[in-house]
């Protein structure tokens, strides 16, 4: 019995040690969804539980009956309309970058709705999505996001 219990706690132990170890921290790498298709609900469900207001995150749609094909996003988040519109363009950068054949997507928060197509944004940022890597893509939005009056422009 006394021997048991040694074992028990020594295995736990382990355990502990080996899950302390582990550095994503339960966060998958987003990237490897890369090049998925809008027509993926598991890659797009899993590239959205990555982005902001993924906590406030209810349910989606994804639009693949006829082209050009699209993706309705749907929170649960009181928050201010600068907010909403930072995570829409924030996650809109992410999920065009990494899903190929998107071409809009829509945001549904509480009392708020926002569309983005992905050429409108391409032209906003000046640049093609596609070929961006997950720090390039931090970069780009937080210089953008960091401007107001630019956050505003692409919603006129």
């Amino acid at each position: 019995m006394k021997q048991l219990l040694k074992f028990s706690l020594l295995s736990l132990l382990v355990i502990i040690l080996v899950s302390g170890c582990n550095t994503s921290n339960g966060k998958e790498d987003i990237f490897k969804y890369k090049d998925s298709f809008v027509g993926d609900n598991s890659a797009v469900g899993n590239i959205v539980r990555q982005l902001q207001g993924a906590e406030h995150f209810q349910d989606f749609e994804l639009k693949t009956k006829d082209k050009p094909y699209g993706v309705i996003l749907n929170y649960d988040w009181l928050n201010s309309e600068q907010k909403y519109k930072e995570a829409a363009i924030h996650n809109a950068t992410f999920i065009f970058a990494l899903v190929q054949n998107v071409d809009w997507i829509t945001f549904n928060f509480d009392d708020q709705e926002y569309k983005i197509t992905k050429e409108n944004l391409q032209d906003w940022y000046g640049e093609d999505l596609s070929g961006l890597s997950e720090d390039e893509l931090h970069s780009l939005t937080q210089r953008y996001l960091d401007a107001e009056d630019k956050i505003n422009q692409l919603f006129d």
